[in-house]
């Protein structure tokens, strides 16, 4: 089938994005530990792309950015990966879930092991799912409620350029090397449930997800099946992750679809399936949907730098007084 490549292209892109993102974190670990070894340990520049990881940063640098009209300089990197992610939905379903977030790449992983050893995955009940979904929505209504009505502009402006909110992306390294008690216990159920079940942190829990899907639902790129090719297999639905009953719908309008392409790629009825425009006319190829979306979240860091909105403006010998105390 034509479009069968775009799993492996998928994996890889996924791949090389978490060791990117592993390499990340070493490099950012290296910065800290010069400033914490007071000098003893070698110093290299502060790696900006870690500023993926605070998306609450990135939302109070939005905040911050309406009511001043100004990129805050503290975590500008933050705000304009959040942004990149944003158009990539706008554009490409939440394409970013499953194509370059190394959370979604582990819980593939394990879903995907899990099926080798139990044969299977579970699936909740239609009713059943549908409320757990109900957290990540409600997670997503407290943080954007309280960072854009219940904090005060000046709030979010003060928090940003505080002492903790200049090392906000310190305390989340710290937070994981020192990982233990109830977070321990969390995350190693998160990961356990991710083995029968079909990415549970992304579907029910994730605030991230939940913006993205909203957003996603402007997208003009949907699935569409095309009912005079379709023979009705069935299979579409059974490879969904999300669990969308794809083989039931005319275009997936869903904002649990995660453009992944898993029903498109094991569609056995060649041209059944596609990712189309608006009008059904436009059926968008495999390899421009891929490029498309390594580009356009690529293209937004370049874009980031490009105009000076990339790295932060907290100074060397501000780090060494606020790491080395």
């Amino acid at each position: 089938m034509g479009n069968r490549f775009m799993q492996p292209l998928r994996i890889a892109i996924q791949w090389l994005y978490l060791f990117f993102c592993l390499w990340l974190g070493w490099r950012f670990f290296q910065f800290v530990l010069h400033f914490r070894s007071g000098g003893l340990s070698p110093a290299i520049p502060r790696p900006e792309g870690v500023e993926a990881f605070l998306p609450i940063a990135a939302l109070m640098g939005v905040r911050d950015w309406f009511a001043t009209g100004r990129l805050n300089p503290v975590h500008p990197a933050a705000v304009v990966i959040l942004l990149s992610v944003v158009l990539v939905s706008l554009l490409l379903r939440r394409s970013f879930c499953s194509w370059i977030c190394p959370v979604g790449t582990i819980s593939e992983l394990l879903w995907k092991r899990g099926f080798s050893l139990l044969r299977r995955n579970l699936r909740p009940p239609r009713w059943l799912d549908q409320i757990l979904r109900a957290p990540k929505y409600l997670l997503l209504a407290f943080f954007v409620y309280f960072i854009f009505f219940a904090m005060g502009a000046g709030q979010v402006g003060a928090f940003l350029t505080s002492d903790y909110g200049k090392v906000a992306d310190v305390r989340l390294l710290d937070f994981f090397l020192t990982l233990s008690g109830t977070p321990l216990v969390v995350i190693l159920f998160l990961l356990a449930a991710s083995l029968p079940l079909k990415n549970p942190f992304c579907r029910f829990l994730c605030p991230y997800g939940a913006l993205l899907g909203l957003l996603a639902l402007l997208s003009p790129a949907k699935v569409t099946r095309h009912k005079e090719t379709c023979v009705s297999c069935g299979v579409c639905s059974q490879v969904c992750p999300a669990s969308i009953p794809v083989m039931a719908k005319e275009r997936v309008h869903s904002p649990e679809c995660i453009g992944c392409w898993r029903c498109i790629s094991h569609c056995r009825a060649e041209g059944a399936l596609s990712m189309d425009l608006p009008g059904n006319r436009v059926a968008i190829p495999g390899i421009v949907f891929a490029l498309l979306v390594v580009l356009l979240f690529w293209g937004g860091t370049l874009v980031g730098k490009a105009t000076g909105h990339w790295h932060s403006a907290i100074t060397v010998a501000e780090y060494a007084h606020l790491l080395g105390r």
